[in-house]
């Protein structure tokens, strides 16, 4: 039971992690293109944490499963 725990949770980490790649290119292509960027966030749900760039918001939501741009 502990061992299918672990496997889940090491899948959550890797897809999370893939996921971040993926949408950090959507971010710096458009950053490059001069494309605005409203948010840029890790989760959804609640905000926990969020910071106002210049004209991004970077936010940490409460449910790390899904990340935008």
């Amino acid at each position: 039971m502990v061992g299918v725990l672990i496997t889940i949770i090491k899948i959550v980490v890797l897809l999370g992690f893939l996921i971040l790649i993926h949408e950090a290119g959507h971010f710096l292509v458009a950053k490059l293109c001069k494309v605005r960027v409203n948010e840029f966030a890790i989760g959804f749900g609640p905000t926990i944490w969020k910071k106002q760039g210049k004209e991004t918001k970077y936010a940490l939501r409460l449910i790390p499963l899904r990340w935008f741009c």
